[in-house]
C-alpha cells in the first residue's frame, strides 16, 4: 500500500511551495479546515491522517512501528518522498510538532521551515523543567484511559479544546476522540504522554515558529518558552486564546502569525 493511501493524503492549493499539516492526538485532517483556506491560494497544501486516526488504514497500525513517535515521522518522510514534494513547510499540532521535528532531523533537505502549534517535548515535570504534569498525573490519566476511554474522552476533550464561547468546537473534539479506535487511542496516548524529546530539540536546524496559547492546560507557557530556548533557530509567538487548539478556535490569529513568519 502506498503512503498516500495508508495515510489518507489529500493535496490541493494553487501555489507551488508545499505546506504539510499534521494533526494532534485524537484528531484528524479535518481539524485544519479553518486554517488551510487562508493559505490555499499561495501554497500547495498537503493534509493527512496519522495511522490509527481518521480515515487512515487502521490495519496498518503496528504497535511496534508506532511504539515511538519516530514511526509517524517515517510516515511523513514517505509521504513527501512519494509525492516528490519538498522542501516543505511542516505545520504540526501538539504531538505532531515533535513528529515533524524528528522527520526534519532525519531528512532536513525535505523541509524549509517548521510551525509548531502547542508543542511539548515532554509532558512530565522533571527537576527545573515544567512540563505541566507530574508523573502521578500522567499515570492516573493513562489508568483512566485504560479503564474508561469514552468517559475520559468525553470529560477531557472540552477542556483540551477550551474555546469557552464556542461549544460546537468542544463537541467536535469530543466526537473526534470518541470516534478513535479505543485500543489504538490508548496505545498512542502512552506513546504521546510518556515521550521525551528534549534532547532532540537542538538538532533541528530549520527556521521554526512556536505558537503558544496564553492559556493552555496541555502545553503551559513555560513549555513554549523552553522549546524556544532549546531550538537554535526559533521564533515564539503567544496567541491570545484559551485552549490547546488555536488553529480551530483562533484561526485568523494563527494565520497572521504564520504569514508574518513565512
Amino acid at each position: 500500500m502506498s503512503a498516500t493511501q495508508r495515510n489518507n493524503v489529500h493535496v490541493f492549493g494553487q501555489g507551488s511551495t508545499p505546506m504539510i499539516f499534521a494533526h494532534g492526538y485524537g484528531c484528524d485532517q479535518n481539524m485544519w479546515r479553518l486554517l488551510t483556506p487562508r493559505f490555499e491560494r499561495d501554497y500547495r497544501l498537503i493534509v493527512f491522517d496519522l495511522v490509527g486516526c481518521g480515515k487512515s488504514d487502521l490495519s496498518a497500525y503496528d504497535r511496534e512501528r508506532y511504539g515511538s513517535l519516530r514511526g509517524h515521522a517515517e510516515d511523513v518522510l514517505e509521504i513527501l518522498t512519494e509525492l516528490s514534494l519538498g522542501p516543505a513547510i511542516f505545520v504540526g499540532h501538539s504531538v505532531s510538532a515533535m513528529i515533524g521535528m524528528l522527520a526534519g532531523i532525519a531528512r532536513p533537505e525535505l523541509f524549509s521551515a517548521h510551525v509548531m502549534v502547542g508543542p511539548s517535548p515532554c509532558y512530565i515535570d522533571d527537576g527545573d523543567y515544567v512540563g505541566g504534569f507530574s508523573r502521578e498525573d500522567i499515570e492516573s490519566l493513562l489508568d483512566t484511559l485504560d479503564s474508561n476511554y469514552l468517559g475520559w474522552a468525553s470529560a477531557m476533550a472540552p477542556q483540551i479544546m477550551g474555546a469557552p464561547d464556542n461549544p460546537a468546537l468542544r463537541e467536535e473534539l469530543t466526537n473526534s476522540f470518541c470516534a478513535t479506535d479505543p485500543e489504538i487511542a490508548k496505545h498512542f496516548a502512552r506513546v504521546t504522554f510518556l515521550s521525551d524529546n528534549r534532547a532532540d530539540l537542538p538538532e533541528l536546524r530549520e527556521r521554526t515558529l512556536i505558537l503558544q496559547c496564553s492559556d493552555d492546560i496541555i502545553a503551559p507557557r513555560a513549555v513554549g518558552e523552553y522549546v524556544h530556548r532549546a531550538l537554535p533557530n526559533s521564533t515564539l509567538r503567544i496567541i491570545d486564546n484559551v485552549g490547546h487548539c488555536p488553529h480551530m478556535s483562533a484561526p485568523e490569529a494563527v494565520a497572521d502569525a504564520m504569514r508574518e513568519f513565512l
